[in-house]
Order: C-alpha cells, then sequence, then structure tokens
C-alpha cells in the first residue's frame, strides 16, 4: 500500500486555496452595492457567478475532505465502486476522484 504523502500534500495546498477563495468570495458578496440602478444590476450578475464559484468550490471541497478521509482509511487510490485501483496517472490529474476510469464513465 503506498502512502500518498505527495498527494496529500496536494490536496491540502488545493483545500488552502479553496479556502482564501471562498473567503475572498464571501468577502465581495459582502461588500456594499451601488446607489446606481445600472451599476447595481451589473453587480447583482457578478454576485451570481460568484455565488455560482463559491458553490463550485464547496463541491470541491468536499471532494478533497472525503479523498482525505480515504487516505486516513488507507483506501485512496481503490474505486469506491468496484474495489480495482484507480490509475495512478487518473490520480495525477484528479487526486480526489474516488473512481476508476470504467466506473466514472458508467456514472457519466
Amino acid at each position: 500500500m503506498k502512502d500518498f504523502v505527495l498527494e496529500k500534500k496536494r490536496l491540502l495546498g488545493r483545500l488552502a486555496e479553496l479556502d482564501r477563495r471562498m473567503h475572498d468570495i464571501e468577502a465581495e458578496l459582502d461588500a456594499p452595492h451601488s446607489r446606481d440602478w445600472e451599476e447595481l444590476a451589473v453587480e447583482r450578475e457578478g454576485d451570481e457567478v460568484l455565488e455560482s464559484l463559491g458553490a463550485n468550490s464547496q463541491q470541491e471541497v468536499a471532494r478533497i475532505r472525503a479523498a482525505l478521509a480515504r487516505i486516513r482509511e488507507k483506501t485512496y487510490g481503490d474505486c469506491v465502486v468496484c474495489g480495482d485501483a484507480v490509475a495512478a496517472e487518473r490520480l495525477q490529474v484528479l487526486p480526489d476522484t474516488p473512481f476508476c476510469q470504467a466506473c466514472a464513465a458508467r456514472k457519466a
């Protein structure tokens, strides 16, 4: 069984990055808005984009936390559906993935 120290470090780094991003988004959303109607409309559109980015970040945080839990449980790198090993190349690209390529394709 591989130790996955580097993978854990990468996941923790990404988690910290997402935490900073979500704090920045929250600060931007809490900022006072313009009183001008046209500017307010543009700001509202920007807020919708920020809210979407925040939601995507929260989903990624959940996936990373699940991957970190799998590292602690020594099941990281094993597909949660079939139990086969997830290819190292796949984990390089998608370090938080719980699925091997075949199960991910069936899920999609």
